[in-house]
C-alpha cells in the first residue's frame, strides 16, 4: 500500500490522526494532515482504509498495488 494525501484539500478534521496516529499527523499551525509513514506495514493497513473512507475532505489516497 502506497498513501498520497492531497494537502491542498485537507480540511484539517483530524479524523485520520485520531484512526490512524502511526501514519497521520497533523501541522501544529493550521492542522493539516502530514503523512509520516506512506508505505506502512500491514498491521496499518485497516486503519488507513478506514481513515481514508472517513476523511470529509477525501484527501487521502490509496494504491494498493504499490
Amino acid at each position: 500500500m502506497k498513501i498520497t494525501v492531497d494537502e491542498a484539500k485537507c480540511c484539517g478534521a483530524g479524523q485520520c490522526v485520531l484512526i490512524a496516529p502511526e501514519v497521520f499527523d497533523q501541522r501544529e499551525e493550521d492542522g493539516i494532515v502530514l503523512l509520516l509513514d506512506a508505505e506502512p506495514a500491514d498491521a496499518h493497513h485497516a486503519a488507513v482504509h478506514e481513515a481514508a473512507t472517513v476523511c470529509p475532505a477525501a484527501a487521502i489516497r490509496l494504491n494498493e498495488t504499490a
